[in-house]
């Protein structure tokens, strides 16, 4: 299986300005934030960066740490926009800002892969705040998004009413995704793509325990009963975790098999403004026909 780079380049709200010595320099709007990036093993462009804020980590390598501000950031967040969704950034304790940047390719591939099919439904699993959900809404896709955090899907209903989408068709759903999409197999149903970013380890809103290799083969396994020969895709990206694309990619090709249609599998990535180099994030496995 050939390895591929989805790369996200820069769009009006959002660039990765710099990278180098395990940090990286991003623009989010009109603010500058530095935060810790163990790929950029290289060397800046410049050392001059001029952030309005930085995440500095924790020494426990448990993905703690704290924001430090040179400059004023409003607390409260400020809104940004990817085509026709608008969303709320703002630093959060898990040292993003709200929404996952690198995933402006998969957007655009995604509402490629529903394009022409009539009242195409769709699924997003571990929704966070939405942005995905709103890009395939706004593409004309009836959506279920699914996350445990209450949280997070009320910053995705928010964001919805943000981009003026509150009437849009999206059922907006606060439950441990395994225990919905196991549910939705026993209902018969089906769907015509499915995009899931499941975290390294979380707990549902009943107390749920989800560790990502002992849950994710089950789990694309119910994913794949959801999905039929009229189905157009299945994007899984996975951050945070020592393990291969190539893993990945044969779990969803072995799943997949009597589908016919493309496994692809690889790496996510963000093109640095200054020098045009890739920054990888994320790896991906993903269907499609």
């Amino acid at each position: 299986m050939d390895l591929i780079t989805l790369a996200g380049e820069p769009w009006a709200d959002y660039g990765l300005l710099d990278s180098g010595n395990g940090r990286k320099l991003e623009r989010y709007g009109r603010y500058r934030f530095v935060r810790p990036e163990p790929q950029a093993l290289w060397g800046p462009a410049s050392d001059d960066w001029n952030a309005h804020g930085e995440f500095v980590p924790a020494s426990d390598e448990e993905g703690g740490g704290r924001w430090t501000f040179d400059k004023p950031v409003p607390r409260e967040g400020w809104s940004l926009a990817w085509e026709e969704a608008r969303f709320t950034a703002h630093t959060t304790p898990f040292r993003h800002l709200g929404f996952f940047p690198d995933m402006a390719p998969v957007w655009h591939w995604m509402r490629g892969r529903i394009a022409g099919v009539g009242d195409p439904e769709c699924m997003n699993l571990f929704g966070y705040t939405g942005v995905g959900t709103l890009a395939l809404a706004a593409a004309g896709a009836r959506m279920v998004h699914v996350d445990a955090s209450k949280k997070s899907v009320e910053a995705a209903r928010a964001n919805a009413a943000l981009s003026g989408m509150e009437d849009r068709p999206v059922r907006w759903i606060v439950e441990d995704a395994g225990k919905f999409v196991a549910r939705e197999v026993r209902r018969g149903r089906r769907y015509d793509g499915i995009i899931l970013d499941p975290p390294k380890w979380g707990r549902g809103p009943n107390g749920e325990v989800w560790k990502l290799e002992e849950g994710l083969p089950d789990l694309i396994a119910d994913c794949r009963r959801l999905l039929d020969g009229e189905s157009r895709f299945l994007f899984l990206t996975v951050y945070a975790v020592r393990m291969s694309a190539l893993a990945i990619g044969e779990l969803v090709r072995q799943h997949f098999a009597d589908l016919g249609g493309t496994v692809e599998c690889g790496e996510l990535a963000v093109r640095e403004e200054a020098r045009g180099l890739l920054l990888p994030t994320a790896i991906f496995a993903r269907w499609s026909r």
